[in-house]
């Protein structure tokens, strides 16, 4: 059994810790930030190749993730729900390049107006705050432990505290891995009442995102993509924007009753990181897929720590 020191308790350590620890292995999430003071908190958390690089390998990643969270559904503790939806275009676009990790996807042709092209299929909705509760529980029963600790450095593994030390810092991981490339990319979200939707819709998200994402009693509307943006503090104006341009693809949200208004920064970067050097394992640069690469993520961290002894 190897000790491992997960830093980071966003999704996307907290989902290495997990597999982790179903692996045999002794670990220890230790973080700055707690799962719901995360950016992962913050997720509408639709399942989507967004903002990640390379495309094979978030390809396969993507897909591994789909099918854990579509066994996950089958548990409503879980918060995972598998969900319709529809994605659309001002102009004709061919299939996605992550296509091939969702079991089907179709053209439509009954289309919002201003739209000319889209496609459905089905996707995980994943609600984070249940989420990573989720998580948080199936760690600590398989024997891992959580602490908060603020950290100027990497734990130095080999020194009778941890044979191996991951790496999931997020944007963190300019300080923690000296890595100028990880830059934020800010995201705005308004929650609302759940008026009855019970389908998710995407739009621009090579521009501006348009997203509006249902969950059991809110839903999540988005959003912004400002690159190299740092302040969390929500800005009304985005908020009204935000909600005026999601109204006109789903008319029903307008004069639904905002509940919440929050910001995340997502850690965007050329490419995800996930290697190991040394006795450290490196896994983050996301983007805004953590959620959506998690379990892909955390079976190649496994096969990068190695087998437990017996």
């Amino acid at each position: 059994m190897a000790r491992v020191h997960v830093v980071g308790a966003g999704v996307v350590g907290l989902t290495c810790a997990v597999r982790l620890a179903e692996a045999g292995h002794r670990v220890d999430v230790v973080a700055r930030d707690l799962p719901l003071e995360t950016t992962s908190a913050v997720a509408a958390a639709l399942w989507y190749p967004y903002l990640a690089l390379p495309q094979d390998r978030v390809t396969r990643w993507s897909a591994r993730s789909y099918e854990v969270f579509a066994d996950l559904a089958a548990d409503p503790s879980s918060g995972v729900r598998v969900l319709p939806g529809t994605e659309v275009f001002a102009e004709r676009r061919a299939d996605p390049w992550w296509s091939p990790a969702v079991p089907s996807l179709e053209r439509v042709t009954d289309l919002p107006q201003g739209y000319d092209d889209g496609w459905t299929f089905r996707a995980p909705v994943i609600e984070m705050p249940l989420y990573l509760r989720w998580l948080t529980a199936r760690l600590v029963g398989l024997g891992g432990t959580m602490s908060r600790r603020n950290l100027s450095v990497l734990p130095e593994p080999g020194e009778g505290r941890a044979d191996v030390v991951l790496n999931c810092t997020g944007l963190g991981a300019r300080l923690f891995a000296g890595d100028a490339s990880v830059v934020p990319v800010r995201g705005e979200v308004v929650v609302v009442q759940q008026f009855g939707l019970e389908r998710w819709w995407l739009a621009g998200l090579d521009g501006q995102p348009i997203y509006v994402v249902p969950r059991a009693d809110d839903v999540v509307v988005g959003g912004t993509e400002a690159r190299g943006e740092w302040s969390r503090t929500p800005d009304p104006e985005a908020a009204r924007s935000v909600l005026a341009r999601a109204a006109e693809l789903v008319p029903a949200l307008a004069g639904a009753r905002v509940v919440g208004h929050r910001v995340g920064l997502r850690p965007a970067r050329p490419s995800v990181r996930l290697e190991r050097v040394g006795d450290v394992v490196h896994c983050y640069g996301h983007g805004g897929a953590g959620v959506t690469l998690s379990w892909g993520c955390a079976d190649d961290v496994v096969a990068l720590v190695g087998p437990a002894e017996s």
